[in-house]
Parts: structure tokens; sequence; C-alpha cells
């Protein structure tokens, strides 16, 4: 039953995927699950420099909006590389 369900996921999916076999989606995936990693730790790192919950909060928030959209697009680019493939 799982696997049927997957496989029609699979089959309505409307990405195409690039030569590597990725496809968009999966790139922004992984590019959110980074971000969470990674806005966890800038806003843990800036609230012990400034000890300010709202300072880290506003500086985490611009740091995963500007990452995440730079991931996603490094990521893209990466998959057109065919070197080290």
């Amino acid at each position: 039953m799982i696997a049927q369900m997957l496989l029609k996921n699979k089959e309505k999916s409307t990405y195409k995927a690039d030569s590597t076999g990725e496809k968009p989606i999966r790139s922004i995936a992984k590019a959110l699950s980074w971000r969470v990693i990674g806005t966890l730790d800038t806003l843990i790192v800036s609230y012990i420099l400034t000890q300010e919950i709202t300072v880290a909060s506003l500086i985490a928030s611009v740091d995963f909006l500007t990452k995440m959209v730079l991931y996603f697009f490094h990521e893209r680019l990466w998959n057109k590389i065919k070197w080290g493939k």
C-alpha cells in the first residue's frame, strides 16, 4: 500500500529531474532542512553575543531567508557541473 502511494506520487510529479536525477523540489527540501539547523546555530550565537532575544531572532530570520535562497541556487548550479561525477 505504501509502495503504491509512493509510485503514484512519483508519477504525479510535475517537476523534471536534471541530469543527476535530482528534482528541484529535493533541492528545496535540502535547503530548508539545512537552514533550520543553520538558523538555530545563528540564533544561539547571536543571543550569546547580544544577550537580546529580539535582536538574535531578527538576525536569525534574515539569515534564514537569504541563505536558503543562496543555497538553492548553489545546489542547482552544482547539479549542472559534470566535474567529480
